[in-house]
Formats: structure tokens, C-alpha cells, sequence
């Protein structure tokens, strides 16, 4: 399956202006020029097209899943839309979610929808600190089932409080592979093919230099 689905998602979320570009302070304090914030995508259409996002990537990066979940609470609406878009290429899986706190009525417990059972791709929006994920992991290997994999929308490719990125540290914690939509990479292509964003490109590839970690596979 071929990687244009990468430059076409950078142009999407430049477009909805969910990754935006000016001076922006990160949770670790550094000064980023743009920002990637997932909570735009707040109407039907822009989260049906983000899900089909996300279907071309799993797909193409052909990992063995047997189900999907979710973390709370961004996670919740991401695993729903992704299930739908993957039953759309004839893939129909199951999905569940958890809640913050365990309820002791109705159907009880913490995890909402299926059964957490196989192999369990986990979808969230992006790795920063990897407490997400850590929680997820968690809770799926307390069920015996098998995290399997990690599907974000942006791998921001920038050190975290290592040399290896927030992405990288996930994948040697679990030994899983993190799958996602775009990275750093794509946008810097983007930037390349756009004269318009020239200034961008520049404060973008100063971040990178400062922050950023070697590609990986």
C-alpha cells in the first residue's frame, strides 16, 4: 500500500487546523513551533475521515490484532470511529473502553464494550509521557489478553527524557510496535512542497535539530 495516505493527512490537519504553526510551550517547557491538538476533531465528518486515517495506517503497517481498545477518555470516541472505518475495508473487529473509575452496578467493572481478549491494538491520539499507554498495557494483560501494538495519529519524533523519543521508549518498554498516521518526518515534507510555509520549515527544522531523534522503522 503505498505512503501518500501520509502527506494527504499532514494537508488534512493543517486544513481543520488541528496542527497549527506559532510558539507553543510543551509539557517538558520547550518552545515548539507548531501544535498537534486531536481534540479538534470534533464534528462527525473530520472524525469519520481522521478514522479512515487510521484504517489505511494499521492496515498498511500489517500487524496481527485481533481487537481494539481504547484508554479514556480521548481514546473512547478514536476506537469506536477506527472500528467503523475498519469494518469499511471489510475488517470487522471488536472494540472496547475503559472508564476512569470501576463501577459496581449495571454491567460493573472498568471496561466498557467486548471482552478484552487476543491480540489488542491499543488506539490513542499521540505518545507524550506514555502514561496512557502504560495504563492500557495494564489493563489488557490483567484480562490475559496480549497488547500487541500502539496506533496514534502523530509521532512527534522528539526526545523524551532520554535520548530516545516518547515513541521509541514505548516501543523498547513493551517490545510493541508503535504504529502511526504521520511523522515529523511527513510534515517536514509537507513544508518542503509549500512556499508559502518556508518560515515554518525553518522554525520546524531548528526544533528538530535541537530536539529531535533519529528516524526509526
Amino acid at each position: 500500500m503505498p505512503d501518500n495516505f501520509r502527506q494527504d493527512f499532514i494537508r488534512f490537519v493543517v486544513g481543520q487546523k488541528v496542527l497549527y504553526f506559532g510558539e507553543f510551550k510543551t509539557k517538558a517547557g520547550r518552545l515548539s513551533p507548531y501544535f498537534f491538538n486531536a481534540g479538534l476533531f470534533y464534528d462527525g465528518q473530520s472524525l469519520k475521515q481522521l478514522a479512515q486515517f487510521y484504517a489505511k495506517a494499521i492496515l498498511a503497517a500489517r500487524v496481527e490484532f485481533d481487537m481494539l481498545f481504547g484508554p479514556a477518555y480521548k481514546g473512547i470516541p478514536l476506537v469506536a470511529a477506527v472500528a467503523m472505518a475498519l469494518a469499511d475495508t471489510g475488517r470487522n473487529v471488536r472494540y472496547s473502553f475503559n472508564r476512569k473509575e470501576e463501577k459496581d452496578h449495571g454491567e460493573g467493572g472498568m471496561v466498557v464494550g467486548a471482552p478484552l481478549a487476543g491480540r489488542v491494538l491499543i488506539i490513542d491520539d499521540v505518545i507524550s509521557a506514555g502514561t496512557s499507554v502504560r495504563q492500557s498495557v495494564e489493563i489488557i494483560k490483567a484480562a490475559q489478553a496480549v497488547p500487541c501494538g500502539v496506533a496514534i495519529a502523530l509521532d512527534r519524533m522528539e526526545r523524551g527524557t532520554s535520548e530516545l523519543s516518547a515513541v521509541q521508549e514505548v516501543e523498547r518498554l513493551y517490545g510493541m510496535p508503535v504504529i502511526s498516521i504521520a511523522r515529523l518526518d511527513d510534515l517536514v515534507a509537507y513544508l518542503q512542497t509549500d512556499g508559502g510555509m518556508s518560515a515554518n520549515l525553518t522554525a520546524v527544522n531548528k526544533y528538530r535539530a535541537q530536539y529531535g531523534v533519529k528516524a526509526h522503522a
